[in-house]
């Protein structure tokens, strides 16, 4: 009976083991379509099949579907926060004033109909019934004739129509430089569910967040436009324009279909022009690197040039994250900035030769920060904003040997900024609902940074390179939270970073230590603001020595690796820290990397001389 009820023992105890470690899951969604284009009107007529499996432990009587385009019509909630916001973007407003007196006006609301954009679902049927939906704004709400239940799989199969917008946000036609059809999010596109729920937001402006499959997509239109985007070309040969691998052989027709694979991604973006031009090279690991852009003379030689520093930014980012999975990546002319989606990104492409290397260097990270590791960007916008950020920044130090001491000072000073600004909201707070573009572009792209720069500072550099691989390994091609990243640099360093995460980004506690007197051999330092850190600190003696301590922060239970003189744990609790040397002191300096988020420097050197 013993050895029975060991054996049940070790059993449950085994099963509880791997219930736990596969506690993760995430939907799957395998889309076929094909669309024809007209390209004088701006409208496709659509057929979509999705074959939807649940792997949530819930059952579903309902999906839901995102209509981004619908967001382009005047009364849109996006057109009426456009008019609402203090700060809205400029892409998306005309000033009819003057720069003294601006009077902005949206471009959304003077979109007439044949320039709105639209998708409208004509049929909708899960597994070959009929099922009832209802357009709400820019989500599909579908209820389905049979429930889906754990494990199960059930197909769903539309046709649609849709019309391009003028180019206003991302999306459109006919851009400020030219180009054609920039499509992005134009086809219903299934609403992800997750350990939340449905993530069913209205399109707005902000980010987006997708379910992970499998695309094969075709598109039929006009013969002189030339595409680039998601996938992989399946018929090189009848297409030609340079994907060819042999003689073409394009047929007598019209319109071309091109017929493109797209595996394991969460998103399908095209983008098409009559007068692209088509490079290709090859990058590391025999990926081959493509470049759409525009016949415009005055763009032709920096497009050229940063074509080779395009498979330095791979080899970079393979390095220091993990390896590139696809066998292929384009860059293209197209959108309204520079905007990332999967294999492929649009930019604007008259820039020049540094700001094209800057803008793809970034694009190009969110294959990483983004795509691969799709967090949920609406939630988690600093994550995939300001981890891209950070390692763009280095990649740039790198390929372009650029020798900036700290490589992250601006992220720092931006950051810097919104913290004194009097408009920060915490981290948490929803894409969308910031009160101001100011804070959410500071708070995603510079905070976000900052978060992990300053990590480095927290754990040691080689541990958070160390975190950033592992971070990728364990998480690639799924939806990694907040705490997955956390829980991954504590596995590393072995230290405690709850206190970290939370204070950075759920609060807007600001960092600032300053030193409070030298006397002799007695060093005061002093928490003036309200979020604790773990303190650096060289000392200079009065002899001419230099010696570098490290005071611990006591709620993160240990240390980074440092050759400093490690001093005892300064809790949180106390407001002041006395360090005694063993020598007279001349002068004192905190966090001498600038690495640590202090809002005030001015108190952060102080000597015997100063009063």
């Amino acid at each position: 009976m013993k050895i029975f009820t060991s054996i049940v023992v070790t059993i449950l105890t085994v099963s509880i083991s791997a219930a736990q470690q596969s506690s993760y899951w995430q939907q799957e969604a395998d889309y076929t379509m094909s669309i024809d284009m007209d390209v004088e009107n701006y409208q496709y007529q659509g057929e979509q099949k999705i074959v939807y499996t649940n792997n949530s432990p819930d059952t579903l009587d309902k999906v839901f579907y995102h209509l981004f385009f619908n967001a382009f019509q005047p009364g849109s909630e996006m057109d009426i926060r456009l008019q609402n916001i203090a700060d809205p973007d400029h892409r998306m407003v005309t000033n009819i004033g003057t720069s003294n007196n601006p009077v902005i006006e949206s471009r959304i609301a003077k979109l007439q109909p044949n320039e709105i954009g639209f998708v409208k679902v004509k049929t909708l049927q899960q597994d070959g019934q009929d099922v009832q939906f209802e357009t709400i704004g820019t989500i599909l709400k579908v209820i389905l004739n049979k429930p889906v239940h754990p494990s199960e799989k059930t197909e769903l199969k539309m046709t649609f129509t849709g019309q391009v917008p003028l180019q206003i946000r991302r999306s459109g036609r006919n851009n400020k430089e030219g180009v054609a059809l920039s499509m992005t999010q134009w086809y219903p596109k299934l609403v992800e569910y997750d350990f939340e729920g449905w993530h069913a937001n209205a399109y707005i402006g902000r980010e987006f967040h997708g379910v992970w499959g499998n695309y094969d997509v075709k598109i039929t239109i006009d013969k002189e436009y030339i595409l680039g985007g998601t996938g992989y070309l399946q018929n090189p040969n009848e297409i030609g324009y340079g994907y060819e691998t042999s003689s073409i052989n394009r047929p007598k027709s019209e319109k071309l279909t091109w017929h493109f694979i797209a595996p394991k991604v969460h998103d399908f973006a095209w983008a098409a022009d009559p007068d692209y031009l088509h490079d290709k090279i090859q990058g590391e690991n025999g990926v081959t690197l493509h470049f759409l852009y525009k016949n415009n003379p005055d763009i032709i030689k920096n497009w050229k040039k940063f074509q080779p520093k395009t498979a330095e930014l791979l080899s970079f980012f393979n390095k220091h994250i993990g390896e590139y999975p696809y066998k292929q990546y384009s860059v293209i002319q197209g959108g309204d900035g520079g905007m990332e989606y999967g294999m492929c990104t649009l930019i604007n492409g008259e820039r020049s030769f540094g700001s094209l290397v800057g803008i793809t260097a970034h694009e190009f990270a969110h294959t990483w920060f983004q795509f691969l590791l799709a967090t949920n960007e609406s939630k988690y916008e600093w994550m995939d904003e300001g981890f891209t950020d950070y390692i763009s920044d280095l990649a740039i130090q790198d390929i372009l040997d650029k020798k900036d001491e700290n490589p992250f000072e601006k992220a720092y000073n931006g950051y810097t900024m919104l913290a004194i600004s009097g408009l920060e909201e915490p981290q948490t707070v929803y894409a969308d609902r910031f009160q101001f573009n100011f804070a959410y572009g500071s708070s995603a792209y510079n905070k976000g940074e900052v978060f992990l720069a300053q990590l480095g500072y927290i754990i040691g550099e080689d541990n958070l390179n160390k975190t950033i691989k592992k971070y990728f390994e364990d998480f690639k091609f799924k939806h990694p939270t907040p705490n997955d990243f956390k829980r991954t640099a504590e596995k590393i360093s072995g230290l405690q970073l709850s206190w970290y995460l939370n204070e950075w980004t759920q609060t807007t506690n600001v960092i600032d230590y300053g030193i409070e007197a030298v006397n002799g051999k007695e060093i005061t330092i002093v928490n003036i603001g309200s979020m604790p850190m773990p303190i650096d600190l060289k000392v200079t003696y009065t002899d001419g020595s230099v010696e570098y301590f490290y005071i611990p922060l006591r709620m993160m239970l240990g240390h980074k690796p440092t050759s400093a003189t490690i001093s005892k744990s300064w809790p949180w609790v106390q407001p002041t820290y006395t360090l005694t040397t063993s020598k007279n002191v001349k002068g004192v300096e905190i966090d001498p990397s600038q690495l640590m988020a202090d809002i005030d420097r001015s108190n952060n050197i102080k000597s015997t001389t100063q009063n």
